[in-house]
């Protein structure tokens, strides 16, 4: 780590394996500088950049980053084209820098509702990191917290009707087999930036025993002091899991 910011031994003792979070505060910095909306996005590229570097730094496994929502379809057409073209640009520009830090791309979410070009570029860029051993990176595109929960109950009810599970079998384990996330631990900590006090539909199963962040910081600002400052936080939380 760099010698003028580091974290404390306590911090480093208690990293989490799994960090989610909430990039929000994109519109709302580019309006308090009187720029278009989608300023906001571009910028906040540099903080997912920042980001990844300082989270593969320190060691985390994992980090889930709430990209674009089943709700985001609803925005302005323009804007979602240009989100779209951002996204493609994104993980044909960073394939590189993902190599370079040893991270492997993964995404959540019904990806068939995006584009065919990012959809070609985002399997393009997965194939290119896949042997990447670091951070996992998985982003959450046209993802839904309560459509994971609706798919994941359907295919637990198809399986039911083909006599193939016995809804007495059904369980935690088997339930998390059908997420998105059937391949990672749950988060153990989440970050959301604006100061806005709401999980907005992400990862409603995973976050049951999270630790939440929230901090005033607008997503276009968050770097990493801001991402270490979390930590700290986090490793002075006492997890109980429901225990004493």
């Amino acid at each position: 780590m760099s010698a003028e910011l580091r974290l404390s031994p306590a911090a480093v003792a208690n990293l989490p394996t799994h960090v989610a979070v909430i990039m929000d505060g994109n519109g709302r910095w580019a309006k308090q500088r009187g720029l278009p909306r989608v300023e906001g996005h571009r910028q906040g590229v540099e903080s997912v950049r920042a980001i990844l570097r300082a989270c593969g730094e320190v060691g985390i496994k994992y980090l889930t980053l709430y990209a674009f929502s089943v709700e985001n379809w609803n925005r302005p057409k323009d804007e979602v084209d240009t989100l779209m073209k951002y996204l493609q640009r994104f993980l044909k520009n960073e394939i590189g820098e993902l190599n370079k830090n040893n991270v492997r791309l993964e995404a959540i979410g019904q990806i068939w509702r995006l584009p065919e070009a990012v959809q070609q570029q985002l399997k393009k860029t997965q194939a290119a990191t896949a042997r990447n051993n670091g951070l996992t990176l998985v982003l959450a595109l046209s993802y839904g917290g309560r459509t994971e929960l609706i798919e994941a109950t359907r295919q637990l009810a198809d399986k039911v009707k083909a006599g193939s599970l016995d809804p007495a079998e059904i369980n935690e384990r088997v339930f998390h087999e059908h997420l998105y996330t059937r391949h990672y631990p749950d988060p153990d900590l989440m970050i959301r930036t604006s100061g806005e006090m709401r999980i907005s539909n992400f990862l409603l199963w995973q976050l049951s025993y999270a630790e939440f962040v929230i901090t005033p910081t607008l997503w276009p600002e968050f770097r990493k002091a801001h991402l270490f400052e979390a930590l700290e936080e986090y490793a002075r939380r006492h997890r109980r899991f429901g225990g004493l």
